[in-house]
């Protein structure tokens, strides 16, 4: 469980760093405001999606947010990424800007697989019937 723990919060960090924090500092950058308009979208999507990113690294790196909660932040940087992908091999073609979200989005999945691998384990104790059992605990 140790390795798992650890390979666990390596990626989680990675990605929290990467997709949670680092949007937070440099989205108010001129090289990001033009980014996301060279991409065709408006302002206030690059504030929303900020907004989203830093709320979901956050419910990612703490370990006592529910176990739902962070299905849905994962979910949503899983699609956030897909769609960073797709948008950027629109605009530019299949390049380093398409393929780049990729890398980040296999981070998000060892990060996934192995918060499961904990989640089962019981290193989790928080949530675990509502996620891997599938229904709504009662306590």
């Amino acid at each position: 469980m140790k390795k798992n723990k650890i390979i666990f919060w390596i990626a989680t960090i990675i990605f929290v760093l990467w997709d949670g924090v680092m949007p937070g500092l440099t989205s108010h950058t001129p090289l990001a405001v033009e980014a996301i308009r060279k991409l065709g979208y408006p302002d206030y999507f690059r504030v929303m999606l900020t907004v989203f990113k830093v709320i979901g690294g956050i419910i990612l790196a703490l370990p006592f947010i529910p176990a739902r909660l962070k299905e849905w932040a994962y979910a949503g940087f899983g699609i956030s990424l897909i769609c960073a992908a797709v948008s950027n091999a629109v605009i530019y073609g299949i390049g380093s800007f398409a393929i780049f979200p990729l890398v980040v989005l296999v981070i998000l999945i060892v990060s996934y697989v192995y918060y499961h691998k904990l989640l089962n384990a019981g290193a989790f104790n928080r949530g675990r019937s509502r996620v891997v059992q599938g229904g709504l605990a009662t306590a």
